[in-house]
């Protein structure tokens, strides 16, 4: 008889299959398992270096640093990108800041240094990435 899966090989196997996505919701694995188990589950691949938690029920994908050998977003649009892609996924309307807009038109050539999004109504969460914070503004 074949062995079932575990909760852990589970839920590595739902992050692979979404090669696209940077970011995962512990909602998108609410029918694994129970809610402790999967969060237990997703802290050991925090501590394995596998997920980047970024906020409360937020995670990352991550990968190995090749300076340091702690875990780094995997994301080529970097925190910003991961940042816009969990607002997304929790159904918050935003659009980028006019800073943002002048320097992807080519008005300015000052590249926004502070991930900064326009946030249309109510969202009171934090998104962190080490020392990085998504600041909202309304």
């Amino acid at each position: 008889m074949p062995r079932k899966l575990t909760l852990r090989q589970k839920i590595e196997h739902r992050i692979a299959r979404k090669e696209g996505e940077d970011v995962f919701l512990t909602r998108e694995f609410k029918k694994l398992g129970g809610e402790d188990q999967v969060l237990r589950t997703l802290r050991t691949l925090v501590d394995e270096g596998q997920l980047v938690r970024l906020g409360y029920g937020i995670y990352g994908r991550a990968r190995p640093s090749s300076l340091s050998g702690k875990a780094v977003l995997s994301s080529r649009e970097g925190f910003l990108g991961v940042a816009q892609q969990a607002l997304d996924k929790l159904g918050v309307e935003w659009e980028p800041t006019e800073a943002q807009r002048a320097y992807n038109e080519g008005r300015s050539t000052q590249v926004p240094v502070n991930p900064v999004v326009r946030v249309k109504g109510r969202f009171s969460r934090h998104l962190r990435y080490r020392n990085a914070e998504l600041v909202l503004e309304r």
